[in-house]
C-alpha cells in the first residue's frame, strides 16, 4: 500500500501579493500628496497670521494691565519682517518688553505691512494711539496657494478703538 503525504502549504503572504499591495498604497500617496502639501501650506499661512494677531492682543493686554503704552513694531533689515512687542520706558524711550524674543515672518510670503511707521500703538486704555483708516492692516499672501487657487491672502486689521480682525480671502486675478 502506498501511503499519500500530504504536503502542508503554510498559509502567507505571496510575494507578489505584497508587491500589489505596496503599488495601492503608492497610488494612493501620490494622488493625495498634493493635497497633503496644499493643507500644510495653508495651516502655516493661517498659524502666521493669528500669531501676528495674537501678538497685537497681548500688547493691548499689557498696555491695559500695566497701564501704560505698549506697541508692536515691524521692521525689515534687508530680510524677512520681523516684529516686537515694546514698552515706553521714558517718554520717547521705546524698549522690548522682557523675555520676548523678536517673531519672523517667512521670506515665502509677500508681507505687506500697512500701518503707520510699521507700528501700532495701544494706550494704557487699549486704544490705538497712532490709527489711520487707510493704513490699518497687515496682509500675508502665499504664492503656493495661489498657485492652487486656494484663499492665499491672510489679513490682519486694528481698529481705532482697540478691536482687531482676523480675515481670509483670495487674490483677485
Amino acid at each position: 500500500m502506498i501511503e499519500k503525504k500530504e504536503f502542508n502549504r503554510q498559509q502567507g503572504v505571496t510575494l507578489l501579493e505584497t508587491l500589489v499591495v505596496l503599488a495601492l498604497l503608492g497610488m494612493v500617496l501620490a494622488w493625495s500628496f498634493p493635497s497633503i502639501l496644499n493643507t500644510l501650506e495653508t495651516r502655516n499661512l493661517e498659524n502666521t497670521a493669528r500669531e501676528i494677531l495674537t501678538i497685537f492682543q497681548r500688547a493691548k493686554y499689557l498696555a491695559v494691565e500695566e497701564k501704560a503704552p505698549y506697541r508692536v513694531r515691524f521692521f525689515n533689515d534687508n530680510g524677512p519682517w520681523q516684529y516686537v512687542i515694546e514698552m515706553e520706558n521714558t517718554p520717547g524711550n521705546w524698549v522690548t518688553i522682557p523675555g520676548f524674543a523678536g517673531k519672523t515672518i517667512s521670506t515665502k510670503y509677500n508681507v505687506t505691512i500697512s500701518l503707520p511707521s510699521e507700528i501700532v500703538t495701544f494706550s494704557s486704555m487699549g486704544f490705538i494711539t497712532d490709527f489711520d483708516t487707510n493704513l490699518n492692516s497687515i496682509t500675508l499672501q502665499s504664492p503656493k496657494l495661489e498657485n492652487y487657487n486656494q484663499p492665499d491672502v491672510r489679513s490682519v486689521s486694528v481698529f481705532a478703538g482697540g478691536s482687531i480682525r482676523y480675515e481670509e480671502s483670495q487674490s483677485e486675478e
